[in-house]
């Protein structure tokens, strides 16, 4: 292949790469923007914190419900027509969201927005696996979970502003109108080819009876949920604790978002190389700075940099997508449905043990505490992960698909 076909074919990837993440970051906006807009809509539909909370459990439980429906379904589809389905659900959900009349109505249109978030995210990180050169895998998926990193740094801010100035209505109405650009540039830039490995039912639900994929599973639904319990009460922590003035929430959770986007690129280009021993590296630096932000609370300028670190633990995400199509070469699309469903069961258990330890007497800075033992029992699932491996004599070098 001539060095001119070698750079058009690279320019494809790369343009292939943008339109995946631009689904990814609208995804982020989907998910994180409500957080924020949590007092609005209490507001709006006169109603408690708690009662406008489940506007986000539901979101959660259509990811939960949605993901393994939809990658199954959708499984043998070509990948352009998969992802384009997924959008069209994302268009429609979001704008019926900004134009509820009624709380029920938005947890039930959030439902619905949650149904194709799992799903889009592992159509999409397969795509990228199968489009990537040799040993680029991780990093290719990795470029795809930076649309969401992105969110968090560019996206929620501006949508929180947007909110509280003009209507929380008009986020959800923008990743609305987002996911119909998105539905056009999937169109347009991505090849309407067929998957490099076609699927059957009976090879994805024999996905389940691998051990191995259960471990590692347990890595995400375990150590993961000591990201979302440190993320959740960051600004109990500066406001309570380090008593700094409500903008440094924002500052704080900017530097979060870089350390998500750093830290999943990062990552990404260590599991290239190996992605057992990155993870395993990872979920012990994740425990150091766990701990670490108990003390660092104190000084809002070294609660930045411990909370970038943090951030940073979130390109996890991608090693263990890439750590389970290592294990499992088949049944891939049930492989993305369970990998979804991990996460959102990390993001419910992190949050509940971390209002346990507040509801008996822990301060917020303490939930430092609590995420250090989860990251330490992911770490052991890692353990456990790494023996079987190892006495399976599996291969720990990626496998390219």
């Amino acid at each position: 292949m001539t060095s001119a076909n070698n750079t058009a074919l690279e320019l494809n990837r790369s343009g292939i790469l943008i339109v995946l993440a631009l689904g990814t970051f609208i995804l982020g906006l989907s998910e994180f923007s409500m957080m924020p807009m949590l007092p609005l809509i209490s507001e709006t539909f006169a109603s408690t914190p708690s009662q406008s909370g489940y506007a986000i459990s539901a979101y959660a439980i259509g990811v939960v419900v949605g993901a393994p429906i939809l990658m199954l379904t959708t499984a043998n589809m070509k990948k352009r027509h998969a992802l384009m389905i997924f959008l069209s659900l994302m268009f429609v959900a979001n704008g019926l969201s900004a134009m509820a009349t009624s709380l029920e109505q938005l947890i039930a249109f959030r439902f619905l927005s949650g149904l194709p978030h799992g799903a889009y995210f592992g159509a999409a990180i397969l795509l990228a696996a199968d489009i990537a050169p040799k040993n680029k895998r991780a990093s290719y998926m990795s470029k795809v979970f930076m649309g969401l990193t992105i969110a968090t740094i560019v996206g929620v801010p501006i949508v929180t502003l947007v909110g509280q100035n003009l209507s929380w209505r008009y986020c959800l109405a923008g990743a609305s109108a987002l996911a119909l650009v998105a539905f056009i540039c999937v169109y347009v830039v991505v090849p309407n080819i067929a998957n490099n490995q076609p699927s059957n039912l009976l090879n994805e639900f024999s996905v389940l009876k691998n051990k191995l994929v259960w471990s590692i599973l347990g890595i995400v639904i375990i150590g993961f949920g000591g990201v979302f319990c440190l993320y959740t009460y960051i600004a109990d922590t500066i406001l309570v604790v380090t008593k700094t003035p409500a903008y440094t929430i924002s500052i704080a959770m900017v530097m979060f978002g870089i350390g998500c986007t750093l830290g999943n690129y990062v990552l990404g280009k260590a599991a290239d190389r190996s992605a057992l021993k990155t993870t395993g590296l990872a979920l012990i630096c994740s425990i150091v700075f766990a701990f670490a932000y108990v003390n660092a609370s104190d000084n809002i300028n070294l609660l930045y940099v411990v909370i970038f670190f943090i951030g940073c633990s979130v390109g996890l995400a991608t090693l263990i997508q890439s750590l389970l199509m290592d294990v499992s070469p088949n049944g891939h699309a049930m492989i993305g449905a369970l990998v979804q469903c991990a996460f959102n069961t990390a993001n419910a258990i992190g949050p509940w043990l971390g209002g346990i330890a507040i509801a008996n007497g822990a301060m917020p800075n303490e939930t430092g505490y609590v995420a250090a033992a989860l990251f330490m029992g992911g770490f052991m699932m890692w353990v456990v992960s790494y023996l079987q491996m190892n006495n399976k004599q599996t291969p720990l070098e990626p496998c390219n698909v």
